[in-house]
C-alpha cells in the first residue's frame, strides 16, 4: 500500500486495517519460522505497511 493511498483513507479504517495487517503480519512470522515462506519478502513489505500506516495515525494525532 502506497503512501498516497493510506492519507486517503479515514483514521477509523487506518485502526482497523492496521489491526488486520498486525494480525497477518505475526502470522506469516510463525508460519516463516515453522518452514520457509515462498516468497519471504512479504514479511519485509508488511512490515513496512504498518510501519507506513502507523505513522500516518501518528501524523494524524499530532495535528
Amino acid at each position: 500500500m502506497k503512501q498516497s493511498e493510506i492519507k486517503e483513507l479515514s483514521t477509523a479504517d487506518l485502526q482497523e486495517k492496521l489491526g488486520a495487517l498486525k494480525k497477518n503480519y505475526t502470522d506469516l512470522k510463525m508460519a516463516h519460522a515453522i518452514s520457509p515462506l515462498d516468497n519471504p519478502m512479504e514479511i519485509r513489505s508488511l512490515r513496512r505497511t504498518v510501519a507506513r500506516i502507523a505513522t500516518e495515525l501518528t501524523k494524524r494525532e499530532l495535528q
